[in-house]
């Protein structure tokens, strides 16, 4: 059995939304997850390319860490998209699209926080798809990496399911419905 098939995603938790915000269609979701990583070796992961194709839902023509336009590819639409960096801070802060990573040194690690505005509509399948990246990037990370689960792969994972039922529940909003087909694990 490889590490793929033996990851199971925990339960659903560093999670939050902001309803506020001048455009109501779009919530701002607030994950925070503590890496047990230093802030430079996670900002190489959040902006160089090859890391990024390991783990993050997207993909992009350049590096992340500088400001300037690059092209991102979500996994989900084959359409690159014109994408301003608008900030690159290394290692604290980057900006660019719609999300917002910020890094904080605590001991033994980084405290990663993500801002990401999503149609409101699918904010529990974007709390659910950022939980599993993030578990896909702490085993990069750890160098047992396991490579990119995101868009329709994530979604056939058991695990799924229960990730978009459980940050539904936890933001008070109905998660939409989808059927992946059969599961591949849990």
């Amino acid at each position: 059995m490889t590490d793929r098939q033996q990851y199971t995603a925990g339960p659903a938790y560093g999670a939050q939304v902001n309803k506020d915000g001048e455009d109501k269609s779009k919530w701002t979701l607030v994950l925070v997850r503590q890496l047990r990583h230093s802030p430079d070796k996670v900002w190489q992961a959040l902006t160089d390319p090859a890391h990024l194709r390991e783990w993050a839902p997207f993909v992009t023509d350049a590096s992340l860490a500088t400001v300037g336009t690059v092209n991102l590819t979500w996994v989900s639409a084959p359409t690159p998209l014109e994408t301003k960096v608008t900030r690159a801070e290394p290692p604290t802060l980057l900006e660019y699209g719609d999300l917002r990573w910020q890094l904080e040194a605590l001991a033994g690690g980084t405290r990663l926080t993500l801002w990401h505005k999503i149609d409101r509509r699918f904010i529990s399948w974007g709390a659910a798809g950022w939980h599993i990246a993030f578990d896909v990037l702490d085993r990069l990370l750890n160098g047992t990496p396991i490579g990119r689960i995101a868009g329709a792969d994530a979604m056939k994972f058991d695990a799924w399911q229960r990730l978009t039922a459980e940050y539904a529940k936890k933001f008070g909003v109905e998660s939409p419905k989808w059927s992946p087909g059969p599961a591949q694990n849990s």
